[in-house]
């Protein structure tokens, strides 16, 4: 891309009054954003109003400084092993599966792994609703076998646990794992996605569509992870670069979870959690959505039991994923088949059934006055075992007192 086009496709996301429906509008009268911004003030209130036509006549007084720093941006490409690239709506890299959507962004920044198919100037005449039917998009053969998989900020540490090892065993099995980026569920599901890597694959494991310019990582605890994801896998954006972690963007950014994949895992999530946006939109799309079931006592569980009674997937198994998706499990697999269940036959064969405090603990929450009246132990002892369970990432203290018991694959 030349600096002149970039400059033309900012100057029109940054202009007031332009937002993506009105932008296409625009695009598909004029044709690319430099045709736009030539036509006359007469020609562009055939598309928008005065007001808008008005404000498309003037540029934006913050442009050359955005465009400074998205093409310095662009520029140090290759630095640290990742490539830094800019796809706007019409170009040949932009993702087909976005294009379904209702309300698909103008400009998409990736930061990540592997080369980028160079972009491919369109002559400016071309309306972009004659491009779009041009796009062959390499990115989405990236993504033909990929799946969304988020959930709860806050997760019990079960949930964590489930993140990842079904997003490692889902990983193995070649799926690419779509998530945002945030704390809990989703950074559990980068790094299970990041385990399955065999040494020395160029696969792309995991991609993060993050709420934030790509100069930014938020929540800054991500920051090391972000690095490794851009190492191995993608980061992408729709926000120019600088913009900050605003609520707003949050949950618009799910729309591209949802749109980029082939369905959606939810892990864990309360009943006013985002990850319902994204399993909304998913089903809105046609696709399918998949929930893990959780403890009726788990507020982080009805989310998903609300998914479920609304006709989600109910899934206990990586495996359960890919037969209802159609698609092979892959040699890593079939191999070494990893069915992340949380049930009491799975459970005899984690632990030993001789353990009697573990099996007074169950799977649900439990205090420890309840557990002290189940397993018949004085609290000294009581408090050591769990303490030794609790090291050893069999036992995990939650808020309120309460301890649950884990399950790993």
């Amino acid at each position: 891309m030349e600096r002149e086009e970039l400059a033309a496709w900012l100057r029109l996301t940054l202009t007031p009054g332009v937002g993506n429906e009105t932008a296409r509008k625009l695009l598909a009268a004029f044709g690319l954003p430099d045709a736009v911004f030539r036509q006359s003030s007469a020609a562009l209130r055939q598309v928008v109003s005065a007001t808008v036509a008005s404000h498309l006549r003037a540029e934006p007084p913050e442009l050359p400084a955005l465009l400074d720093l998205t093409w310095t941006w662009l520029q140090n490409s290759g630095e640290g092993g990742a490539q830094r690239h800019i796809v706007v709506l019409g170009d040949a890299d932009y993702p087909v599966s976005l294009l379904r959507m209702e309300d698909p962004p103008l400009m998409l920044y990736l930061l990540g792994a592997g080369e980028f198919i160079s972009n491919r100037p369109l002559a400016s005449g071309l309306p972009a609703q004659v491009a779009t039917n041009l796009i062959a998009n390499s990115l989405a053969a990236n993504l033909a076998r990929s799946i969304a998989v988020v959930g709860s900020r806050n997760p019990t540490p079960q949930g964590a646990v489930n993140a990842r090892l079904f997003s490692k065993a889902l990983g193995q099995a070649g799926l690419t794992i779509v998530s945002g980026l945030a704390l809990g569920v989703d950074g559990a599901a980068h790094e299970g996605a990041l385990d399955s890597l065999a040494p020395g694959s160029n696969r792309l494991a995991t991609v993060a569509v993050v709420g934030t310019g790509l100069d930014r990582v938020y929540p800054k605890a991500h920051l090391e992870l972000a690095h490794r994801i851009a190492q191995h896998g993608l980061l992408i954006s729709e926000y120019p670069l600088g913009t900050p972690p605003l609520p707003a963007n949050f949950p618009k950014r799910n729309r591209l979870i949802a749109g980029l994949t082939q369905g959606t895992l939810v892990i864990e999530a309360a009943l006013k959690s985002g990850s319902l946006i994204t399993a909304r939109l998913t089903a809105e799309q046609g696709k399918d959505v998949f929930a893990i079931p959780g403890s009726i006592h788990s507020a982080q569980a009805r989310g998903c039991h609300a998914l479920i009674k609304q006709g989600a997937k109910l899934v206990e198994s990586a495996q359960d994923v890919l037969e209802e998706l159609k698609l092979d499990a892959g040699p890593a697999l079939a191999v070494n088949p990893i069915a992340v269940k949380v049930d009491t036959e799975r459970a005899g064969d984690l632990f030993s059934t001789e353990n009697a405090l573990l099996e007074a603990l169950g799977f649900d929450p439990v205090g420890l006055d309840a557990l002290q009246a189940r397993c018949g132990l004085d609290a000294a002892n009581l408090q050591a075992q769990l303490m030794t369970l609790e090291l050893d990432g069999r036992v995990a203290r939650l808020s309120g007192g309460l301890f649950q018991r884990m399950t790993q694959a």
